[in-house]
């Protein structure tokens, strides 16, 4: 169990490592490129980051793998897609944005730290 917590804890910090390079990114773009455009960069930056943090310090994996990447494409694929849907779920239940935001970010954290510590980089 100690490793699970070590390992929640570190995936937490990889997260907002991502959304604040997501975040930074996009709105660095914004000055140069479309705001669809920008997004979609810093997106794929945010994802870049998340992968290597997860793989090299959350989940201490060292070895060069391209299943491991194609895994990891595959999964942040699909947890975008729950994360959308239940953003959109919450949504037609209640008004409140910033709650389908939270929401729709739990559910995707979830996701992912279960896909990457027991599929990815298991």
């Amino acid at each position: 169990m100690n490793q699970i917590k070590k390992e929640l804890k570190r995936f937490l910090v990889a997260g907002l490592s991502a959304v604040g390079t997501d975040l930074v990114s996009y709105y660095l773009l914004l000055s140069f490129l479309s705001h669809d455009v920008a997004k979609g960069i810093s997106f794929l930056l945010g994802t870049v980051v998340a992968y290597i943090i997860n793989k090299y310090w959350t989940f201490e994996k060292h070895e060069k793998s391209y299943k491991e990447v194609v895994k990891f494409s595959i999964l942040y694929s699909v947890t975008f897609g729950a994360n959308v849907m239940t953003n959109k779920m919450v949504l037609e239940m209640t008004t409140i944005v910033f709650l389908a935001f939270l929401v729709a970010t739990g559910v995707s954290t979830i996701l992912n730290f279960i896909g990457q510590k027991w599929w990815v980089f298991k």
